[in-house]
């Protein structure tokens, strides 16, 4: 019982929700008020790669991770003076976003959305750093639980909070308004406040870095980013490429899906009002109930055993939302699909964070940790960028038929990982 009243839970639940805040932003929530202005789906699909950012932060998490910030690092510290600044310009970008109609100005409002992603983004190299070095390998798993517990929290504001805001401001859903999604996005950058007095409020991690003022530009590169990528080769020989694949691979089922999920509910028939309670509430509620679980579970009976319960729900959960499209608008099937799916997306997050947690050096926690969830997004999201492509040629049914087949070489290969590597106690001196 302790471990659960442990603040250091708390903060990371309240940090989790500021990391979650921005991503349906700029993904999910977008797609749905782009397709309500009557932007065509193949175009929304190609929008959506603005999320690639979240898989390239690895390009600048080396500076992140080392570098100091004139004046706010050294009143703040390293982490938290990085979580300030990413904070505050999600904020500022937010709110430019509410100020802009993509039936008039939809290049401004892709670029707006460009600035959140990569503000977001680098929010994320911090907050995932913060996790690892606030807690030792053994509380990874619970710790990732109530990471996962605050990002849901903060997707369920951000969509059906979002989508309900857009709805209660509409005055008629048959036509586009431009109104409601000010509101909306006005609301979504307050929100972003319950991060921003976290972070001043939140002790600083005591640990080493690289200081550049004891050494030259040079050999401070060299120490910033040579280093992690090195220190995690020396550390697991060939094997890396296997857990870089198995990274690479573990969520191109879900991620593949989501990008097309609410243009698929509106297709169907779907209200924002249905779409708000059930997918992104009641869903809300079963995604921390199986990050709850997953991450007792991952305390209990090991990383790689619920990596492989993660990966199987994920990929069979998918072909309940091909059975939805056959059936087409049904209430009650909808909130079956997306109990079902968000429940087993909740258990494999939680695992799928330990195991990674679980990869990375202290000493160079934020520059690993954005190498792997680089690589665990780069492909998802960049194949997702076709998925309206894909439903214009194919259909709902064998569209969400392929996503469930994208998951059987990720079964096989977890088989793989788990017979070739160590990961349940990694060292990490």
């Amino acid at each position: 019982m302790k471990r659960w009243l442990d603040w250091r839970m708390l903060r990371m639940g309240l940090l989790g929700f500021s990391s979650g805040l921005p991503l349906l932003l700029v993904f999910g929530t977008l797609s749905f008020w782009l397709r309500e202005a009557d932007i065509d789906r193949t175009t929304i699909g190609f929008i959506s790669w603005v999320a690639l950012l979240y898989g390239l932060k690895v390009l600048w998490s080396p500076l992140v991770d080392q570098m100091p910030l004139p004046g706010l690092t050294r009143y703040l510290g390293r982490r938290r003076a990085w979580l300030l600044l990413s904070q505050l310009s999600i904020i500022l970008g937010l709110v430019g976003m509410a100020l802009t109609d993509p039936a008039e100005h939809l290049d401004l409002l892709v670029w707006l959305a460009v600035w959140v992603a990569f503000a977001s983004a680098t929010q994320d190299i911090v907050v995932d750093a913060y996790r690892i070095e606030m807690a030792e390998l053994r509380l990874q798993g619970l710790m990732s639980g109530f990471y996962t517990t605050g990002y849901r929290l903060a997707m369920f504001v951000a969509s059906a909070g979002a989508l309900g805001i857009a709805a209660w401001f509409d005055p008629d859903e048959a036509t586009y308004q431009h109104e409601p999604w000010v509101m909306t996005y006005l609301v979504m950058a307050g929100c972003m406040l319950v991060g921003l007095f976290t972070t001043l409020c939140s002790p600083e991690p005591d640990v080493p870095y690289q200081r550049r003022d004891r050494q030259g530009w040079g050999a401070w590169l060299h120490a910033a980013i040579w280093r992690p990528f090195s220190d995690f080769i020396q550390r697991y020989a060939w094997t890396a490429l296997i857990i870089l694949v198995l990274i690479a691979s573990y969520r191109i089922s879900d991620i593949v899906l989501g990008v097309t999920a609410n243009v698929f509910y509106k297709d169907m028939g779907f209200t924002k009002s249905e779409i708000a309670w059930v997918s992104k509430g009641f869903g809300i509620y079963m995604v921390i109930l199986g990050a709850l679980l997953g991450g007792v579970a991952v305390y209990r009976i090991g990383i790689m055993r619920m990596l492989l319960i993660g990966a199987i729900l994920a990929a069979a959960t998918n072909l309940l939302f091909a059975w939805l499209a056959t059936v087409g608008h049904d209430f009650w099937l909808l909130v079956a699909v997306v109990g079902m799916d968000n429940l087993s997306a909740g258990i494999a997050s939680a695992a799928f964070i330990a195991y990674l947690s679980g990869l990375t050096n202290v000493v160079y926690s934020a520059t690993q940790y954005a190498l792997f969830s680089s690589l665990m997004l780069l492909l998802p999201k960049f194949l997702g960028g076709f998925s309206g492509a894909m439903v214009d040629g194919m259909g709902y049914e064998w569209f969400f038929t392929v996503t469930a087949l994208l998951g059987v070489p990720v079964i096989l290969w977890i088989l793989v990982a788990w017979r070739y590597t160590d990961v349940e106690l990694p060292s990490r001196d």
